[in-house]
């Protein structure tokens, strides 16, 4: 089931939002089994052959956190068993995720035919990461002990299990337990309307609306070097309103149940660095790699040297999460090697003159902006070859062929670039606090200031008119 679908809007969503407090009413677990119940449903909807191996992940990590939890074992048994746990949280997603891309590889290699075809399960890598993340601080005596019911809402929660964000157990699981998000508060639930009218409408209004200029680069052979930029451009913008669109409507949702998800993107085209782009996007994922893969790994405690070979592993394996692919791996690289290069220049470049700050600080956006756009190519190409073909293109301005219809497509995506750079993100203009459970404080000034509840009501207008028969979020596949 999709957020920007009609069954889900008017159906689903109100159902379930209506049952929750219904219940609330009966005692403090039901409206916790009744949520739970219900991401399953949701989930049930578009890949339910998989609702059996996403309770088996969540009785089996249960269990094993409740082992490590206990305490009831030594040092090393407790290893043992968190071993075990990962070990098979990986292997899970290695199995559904991974085979099909190690057998192609091996038959290339090997010269031999074995046929592998496995379904991936949609949102295994989302709660694969999400459970393991538990487990970890389970060991490491971070973890209280929690209800299976909590524990199976806080991994099924219907708003995150999709596309993410990659939630984290301290953060969601006292919500869960508290009272107060399961009494209705309807200034939590019209903000939570507009937010997610803003995503609706980015989503289905400005996402979808500029996906058929992707296919001027990526789906023919022989792109001219404007058609080229103008894909590549295309799809950098249509990844960055799909994502951002997802992400407002996974905090509109669930905004409606009291509950306070974490930030998962904030304007990261605005970035003046690498660096600051990963502080920005994903931003749930890019704490993870940081906390459970990065400084384990030894992160910079062992000299700069062996703090780039970290972020190269850690952006490489970043880049497998996202997908089964060479091209993936390539993205992973490119950004590893950004930044090894961002953390250089900060240790041995020249520093700027103040006059110059604001003259540097544009040229490093715009030089962030077209590293990333880059790496976009390899993301979005079907093979290496077709990746490395598009950016030849886009290097060779030998081969314009600049007409009236590239005049308009070319202003569209300066529109886009203006929205994306200069325009205000969803959570400055409804001013969200996910730290501090806010959202809205002033709303005495919003009924002085009508524009933002028309204007919420007219994003949510558009959203809905805009809405397509199937348009799935790109991060539905990863």
């Amino acid at each position: 089931m999709l957020f920007n679908s009609y069954s889900f809007i008017f159906i689903f969503l109100p159902i379930v939002l209506v049952g929750y407090f219904v219940v609330g009413r009966i005692g403090a677990r039901a409206p916790v089994i009744w949520l739970a119940l219900a991401s399953l449903v949701f989930y049930s909807f578009s890949n339910w052959p998989f609702v059996a191996l996403l309770l088996g992940s969540i009785a089996f990590n249960y269990l094993v956190g409740w082992l490590l939890i206990s305490r009831r074992l030594r040092a090393g048994p407790r290893f043992a068993v968190l071993t075990l746990g990962v070990t098979g949280d990986l292997l899970t997603l290695g199995i559904f995720k991974y085979a099909g891309f190690l057998v192609a590889n091996f038959n290339a290699v090997f010269s031999t035919s074995i046929a592998v075809n496995i379904l991936l399960p949609v949102g295994i890598s989302f709660y694969t990461f999400t459970q393991i993340a538990f487990l970890v601080d389970a060991y490491r005596g971070k973890v209280a002990h929690y209800a299976l019911p909590h524990y199976a809402l806080f991994v099924t929660y219907f708003p995150h299990l999709i596309a993410g964000p990659i939630l984290h157990h301290s953060d969601m699981i006292p919500q869960f337990e508290s009272a107060e998000s399961k009494r209705p508060n309807p200034h939590l639930i019209l903000c939570g309307l507009i937010i997610f009218g803003i995503g609706l409408f980015k989503k289905t209004g400005l996402a979808d609306g500029i996906q058929p200029l992707v296919a001027l680069a990526f789906n023919q052979a022989a792109p001219s070097f404007d058609q080229a930029w103008i894909g590549a451009l295309a799809y950098t913008f249509q990844l960055y309103f799909d994502f951002s669109g997802y992400s407002d409507m996974a905090i509109g949702i669930s905004l409606m149940f009291g509950i306070f998800l974490p930030l998962n993107f904030n304007s990261p085209y605005k970035a003046a660095s690498i660096i600051d782009f990963w502080r920005r996007w994903h931003m749930t994922l890019s704490q993870f790699l940081r906390d459970y893969l990065y400084i384990p790994l030894g992160g910079n405690r062992h000299g700069r040297l062996l703090r780039y070979v970290n972020l190269m592993a850690t952006m490489l394996l970043g880049g497998l999460w996202h997908g089964a692919a060479w091209t993936f791996v390539a993205w992973g690289a490119l950004h590893g090697l950004y930044l090894c290069i961002n953390h250089a220049w900060i240790n041995y470049g020249p520093p700027i003159p103040a006059r110059l700050a604001r003259p540097a600080g544009v040229v490093a956006v715009l030089l962030t902006f077209l590293a990333v756009v880059v790496a976009w190519v390899f993301f979005r190409a079907d093979s290496l070859a077709s990746a490395l073909s598009v950016l030849s293109r886009m290097a060779d301005p030998g081969r314009i062929v600049f007409g009236h219809t590239e005049l308009v497509q070319g202003a569209l995506i300066a529109i886009y670039a203006a929205i994306a750079w200069f325009a205000p993100n969803t959570q400055a203009i409804m001013g969200y606090d996910h730290k501090n459970r806010s959202v809205g404080k002033d709303f005495s000034a919003w009924r002085a200031r009508p524009i933002l509840l028309y204007g919420g009501a007219a994003a949510f207008a558009f959203g809905v008119l805009g809405i397509q028969q199937h348009s799935e979020f790109i991060y539905f596949r990863f």
